[in-house]
């Protein structure tokens, strides 16, 4: 099973190029859904969700619908704020989406300063103990982790390794599939490596437009991958402008026609 969708749905420069003008950010849920069905859930990352908040998202979206989680800043960015309370509290927040069946998983994004050091491959194991019965999928950004070692510790941890497409920049990781759960998780961040360190807006990062010819690339690493895996959950992070939406339907086209 492979499900593609964004990371996030709700921007409001999404209105005229995905959502007809005049919807309302309460609608663009439910009018995404009819599409897609799975997107990423990104403003749990800034902020610690809520599990009523995520029970009336649940509600706008139909069976089978999946949210993939992005984890807490506190738990990947802010690790000293990582206390067994801060797990806790995200893990009871996710209860809705879990009961509904509808929880995809967890995205544990940690950012290019995580290196691959003692300490920090400990903290993979807090990691997991934090959040014991929860599908983890963990993004590194720093290419000292492609090293067999990490897949060592994924496997014995139950984590799941999340493969990127992002500019190809020294000590970026480099675009490759592979999974160490029974889940392949794949994320399209762009290739806009002139603003990817040099940006006045976060977004700037992620505005690019993935060509047919550079998503075709991915199409035999996908079938790979799929050989592997029981299901394959897709985003595309560009989201600048709709340009996530437009891939996702180019890249479900093409896998559609292989």
């Amino acid at each position: 099973m492979i499900l593609i969708g964004t990371s996030g749905y709700s921007y409001k420069d999404w209105i005229g190029p995905v959502y007809p003008f005049g919807t309302r950010s309460g609608e663009m849920l439910s009018r995404y859904a009819a599409e897609f069905s799975f997107t990423e859930l990104n403003f749990t990352y800034y902020r610690m969700p809520d599990s009523r908040q995520l029970q009336r998202m649940q509600a706008q979206t139909p069976p089978g619908f999946q949210f993939a989680v992005k984890a807490n800043r506190q738990l990947t960015h802010e690790r000293e704020q990582a206390t067994p309370e801060a797990f806790a509290a995200f893990r009871t927040a996710l209860e809705p989406l879990r009961a509904a069946g509808k929880l995809a998983c967890v995205v544990a994004q940690f950012p290019y300063s995580f290196h691959r050091r003692p300490g920090n491959v400990d903290y993979l194991y807090r990691l997991r103990e934090g959040l014991p019965d929860l599908d983890i999928q963990v993004e590194f950004r720093n290419a000292s982790w492609l090293v067999p070692e990490t897949g060592t510790v994924l496997r014995e941890l139950s984590l799941g390794y999340v493969c990127v497409d992002e500019p190809r920049l020294k000590g970026l990781i480099p675009p490759f599939a592979t999974a160490t759960t029974p889940t392949g998780y794949i994320r399209f961040h762009g290739r806009n490596a002139a603003k990817w360190y040099a940006h006045r807006h976060a977004y700037e990062r992620y505005d690019y437009l993935y060509s047919e010819g550079e998503l075709a690339e991915w199409v035999p690493r996908i079938r790979k991958l799929q050989a592997r895996t029981r299901r394959i959950f897709i985003a595309f992070n560009n989201h600048f402008g709709g340009q996530a939406v437009a891939n996702a339907r180019m890249l479900r086209a093409l896998l559609d026609s292989c």
